[in-house]
């Protein structure tokens, strides 16, 4: 088992995901203000940024009484634990890889001078850059398994779901049991880390390799994104296909994609469209839709917070154009003033959030190929977040009328 450790890693985002992470639909090109500030914002990192990666294998890795043992210690997922025990992995890498806290500080820096542009170019840069260093990580370590006769398996990572984010620093006392300062991060007790930028995430690695092949759910491959990688075994699907099992109502020449793939389990859009969405239809064949997204602060002990989301939709037959949308606090909710952003930026924050409009005046059904970051945190302090909550709602209206009687 192989240890890396690189304080100066290459770093070199491809367009399509900045553009991606920033929240364009496929394909789009950045032009004008945009244009200027993605270039600004890579050159600045370029310039000032210290990214690092690091990664050590461990070996004695078990399933025991449902959950996983890495190196001694116990960790609680249930997603984790089925990965590795089907895969039969014996063996895995801890890693940890940064962009540094220097873009963090910067940042700041920006959203205190008023320029919530430039904070936001930022921020989605380095969260660029830490899907780049975990995905070349990974690669490096997929060489390394092609000279063993082995296969490492997708990363898996504290706060994704199935595994509570509140062991995020057990798994980074287990990184940096050898070598602390080759790890020169730092946890909080709500588990995120500082700087915020960096990602903790395990490996799982096996022997069996025929057993990752005909399981998609554990092919490496599939949720691999580094296009040069030499050791490929198959191609990269972002999104899972809904199951033959669910049916999906024939609406003729319907505007939607029919059996969309969609970035959640169809189980999970199936609940929030009955128990949080409601769709009212208007008198100009227009549709109101409210979505009520309930979800907790990430400091402050997590007080509860609410906030509603409103679509109108265009006319059916023009394709459920957006027509406008806006996010706000439900009334007399008060959870979203003990944000860590609300109670630092205040109003900012707030105007932020009420700007926002993912895929305004675009067909509905653009939805299911928008690709945008997954940042699962219940609260509305970083750009990532947000977008990946506007993402949730308009899949959720996508399934809800996609899978409608005609």
């Amino acid at each position: 088992m192989i240890e890396i450790s690189d304080v100066s890693p290459a770093v070199d985002i491809q367009p399509a995901e900045y553009v991606r992470l920033l929240g364009y639909p496929r394909g789009w090109t950045l032009e004008g203000r945009a244009r200027e500030l993605g270039d600004w914002a890579r050159d600045w990192y370029a310039r000032h940024g210290r990214p690092w990666a690091y990664a050590r294998g461990v070996g004695g890795v078990r399933v025991e009484d449902g959950a996983v043992v890495i190196d001694g210690v116990t960790f609680n997922s249930p997603r984790l634990t089925k990965t590795l025990d089907d895969a039969g992995a014996d063996r895995a890498f801890v890693v940890a890889v940064s962009a540094g806290p220097e873009l963090e500080e910067e940042a700041q820096a920006r959203w205190r001078d008023s320029k919530p542009d430039e904070y936001f170019f930022l921020e989605i840069f380095g969260s660029a850059v830490v899907e780049h260093l975990v995905t070349t990580t990974g690669a490096r370590l997929c060489g390394w398994a092609g000279g063993e006769q082995a296969a490492v398996l997708p990363h898996y990572s504290p706060g994704y779901p199935d595994w509570t984010i509140e062991e995020q620093a057990r798994l980074l006392e287990v990184i940096r049991a050898p070598r602390p300062a080759a790890v020169p991060l730092d946890v909080f007790d709500t588990g995120m880390l500082r700087p915020k930028k960096s990602l903790l995430a395990v490996f799982g690695v096996t022997r069996h390799v025929d057993r990752v092949r005909p399981l998609t759910e554990l092919s490496p491959c599939d949720s691999c994104s580094f296009g040069p990688c030499q050791y490929r075994r198959a191609p990269y699907r972002r999104s899972r296909k809904a199951p033959a099992d669910v049916p999906v109502a024939d609406t003729g020449a319907s505007p939607l994609s029919a059996g969309a793939s969609y970035s959640v389990s169809l189980k999970a859009l199936r609940r929030w469209s009955q128990e949080r969405l409601t769709l009212d239809p208007q008198e100009d064949g227009s549709l109101a839709a409210v979505f009520r997204y309930e979800g907790t602060t990430c400091t402050n002990m997590g007080r509860p917070l609410q906030f509603h989301y409103h679509v109108r939709l265009g006319r059916r037959e023009d394709g459920y154009q957006i027509l406008d949308q806006s996010c706000a606090p439900a009334q007399d909710d008060e959870g979203y003033t003990a944000m860590c952003q609300y109670i630092r930026a205040g109003d900012s924050l707030m105007a932020a959030i009420a700007s926002e409009r993912p895929l305004h005046g675009r067909p509905l059904d653009e939805i299911v190929r928008w690709t945008r970051p997954s940042s699962p945190a219940g609260c509305y302090c970083e750009p990532e977040s947000r977008q990946h909550k506007w993402g949730l709602v308009l899949e959720t209206i996508h399934y809800a009328l996609a899978n409608a009687n005609p």
